[in-house]
């Protein structure tokens, strides 16, 4: 446990970001395995907004975010027409 008062500030700090980045994470996982259970046009705009979401707070990398938009639209989209 820290003994110095601004160490005792940056832990109560640290929690309370892991309970707020753990929401994000939570939701955009959530978001994804809806979209993974039925492809749905009206369930990418969610999955879209959410991992934008994490990505601005830092949650996730924005490459990484960008790679599960294309992976959700290709979901959706691939599984009625061919891909060139």
């Amino acid at each position: 446990m820290p003994i110095i008062k601004s160490a005792k500030k940056r832990l109560r700090q640290a929690k309370k970001r892991v309970v707020r980045n753990k929401k994000y994470e939570r939701s955009y996982k959530q978001a994804v395995k809806l979209l993974k259970k039925g492809a749905k046009k009206d369930v990418l705009s969610k999955v879209y907004k959410t991992l934008d979401k994490a990505a601005k707070r830092g949650v996730i990398h924005k490459k990484k975010a960008s790679r599960l938009k294309a992976k959700a639209f290709r979901a959706v989209h691939v599984r009625t027409k061919t891909v060139k």
